[in-house]
């Protein structure tokens, strides 16, 4: 008896289609060092009472151990950087692991504030490293036309230890202890490591004689005007992120949980979207990002007492600003070719911690003074600037620069503060690099 010949799958569309010869363990594997960090980071923000009680510190003092592993990480990721870049990456990688794996095995047994603070500070600065290494690893893995889609995949990473990860660990601490949680952490980042040895290629370091100076770098035309935008989007973001407390409630709907909610869903689709868009659009797809930032913060300043706008206004936020970290990093690596990306994007995470303290400060100030109903009208002055800089920045984006690499043998010399990107856009206002 003959059966019918199965059909064959529907083809997906290219866009859609996986990438060949794309080394998708090993980019997972950088992905879940990506989780790893932000849990590592973020987890006692969502354990203080039961931290508080076990380490006998106020709630407040919890909270310093975020507050400090950011500290260390801001002040590390250069020095740190800048000292290793010469050694091979992939022992570098397996280092900084261990260091997780140490801290927060150190932070499930301490009994002691003191040591526990102390952990946390060198796992703040091992997160410095890792930040700058991670973006430069997924460019060297995979051909320049994919660069983009292999970052999008890696830095998902923190969107799904912000939606998935931070309430699973609190669930487990609630019924296991908040021991066990960061337990866990530790156990993961030893399994990581084994990860890594197997799946994540071998690349050298720097040689010494090919290694240009940190300045040389930084002043690289187009490099500023993409830290500038990454200031900007930071300063006008967190501004009102931040204190989304008070714009829930002055919009009737009580606490923050369900815009939360509707944010970091929609960050999902954002991050999604530009994986399938930026190694072929990347231009247009940060100067739609940043519309749409633009957009939904006006939105919330003209109608975010109704809940209704604030809700719409949160998902257009956070699905433009999901794939904006990946849109803005492959932009960087672009210009620094993936021989310079740690030093280049340890630049850039200095500049996004310093975006996200300023950024913090100024709506408290605002929220304190003029009131919550201010801080859309501070922010979106600071988002526009980052759509203005984008578009008068042909460098950022520009797809032909992108396919030739990244500029090893462009010479710049440093320029005044008040000048800093002028040297970028007065170049770039000639027309496209050629």
């Amino acid at each position: 008896m003959s059966t019918a010949p199965t059909p064959p799958p529907p083809e997906l569309p290219p866009a859609m289609q996986p990438a060949p010869g794309l080394p998708r363990w090993g980019l997972l594997a950088l992905f879940t060092a990506a989780f790893t960090a932000v849990m590592t980071e973020l987890l006692p923000a969502g354990l203080l009472p039961r931290m508080s009680e076990d380490l006998r510190v106020t709630q407040g003092r919890v909270g310093f151990l975020v507050t400090g592993y950011a500290a260390a990480s801001f002040l590390a990721a250069i020095p740190l950087t800048t000292a290793l870049r010469g050694l091979p990456r992939r022992p570098v990688l397996v280092g900084v692991l261990l260091g997780f794996a140490l801290c927060n095995t150190v932070t499930a047994l301490s009994s002691s504030y003191a040591l526990t603070f102390g952990a946390r500070l060198l796992a703040g600065a091992t997160g410095g490293l890792l930040w700058a290494m991670l973006a430069g690893y997924a460019a060297r893995m995979v051909p320049a036309e994919r660069r983009g889609q292999a970052m999008a995949i890696v830095l998902a990473g923190i969107t799904v230890a912000l939606c998935a990860g931070i309430p699973a660990g609190t669930a487990l601490a609630a019924a296991l202890g908040w021991r066990v949680a960061f337990a866990s952490l530790a156990v993961l980042s030893v399994v990581l490591v084994a990860w890594v040895l197997l799946k994540v290629p071998r690349f050298p370091g720097e040689p010494a004689a090919e290694r240009p100076p940190l300045r040389r770098i930084a002043t690289l035309p187009g490099i500023r005007s993409v830290l500038l935008v990454t200031l900007f989007l930071l300063l006008g973001h967190q501004t009102m992120y931040t204190y989304m407390s008070p714009l829930a409630e002055r919009a009737g709907i009580g606490n923050a949980g369900p815009v939360l909610l509707v944010f970091g869903v929609a960050t999902v689709a954002g991050i999604w979207t530009v994986g399938v868009l930026v190694d072929r659009h990347l231009r247009p797809a940060l100067l739609t990002a940043l519309a749409l930032i633009a957009a939904a913060t006006l939105l919330i300043g003209l109608l975010g007492q109704a809940p209704a706008a604030l809700i719409v206004a949160a998902a257009v936020w956070g699905a433009a600003f999901g794939g904006a970290p990946t849109l803005l990093q492959t932009a960087l690596v672009d210009i620094s070719g993936p021989a310079h990306a740690d030093v280049a994007t340890a630049l850039q995470a200095t500049v996004y911690n310093i975006g996200i303290a300023a950024g913090s400060l100024t709506g408290g100030i605002v929220l304190e003074g003029a009131g919550v109903g201010d801080l859309p009208w501070t922010a979106l002055p600071l988002i526009a600037a980052a759509l203005a800089t984008t578009w008068a920045a042909r460098r950022i984006g520009h797809r032909d620069r992108r396919i030739k690499g990244g500029p090893e043998s462009a010479r710049s010399q440093p320029s005044p503060l008040l000048h800093l990107c002028a040297r970028d856009l007065a170049s770039e206002h000639d027309g496209p690099p050629q």
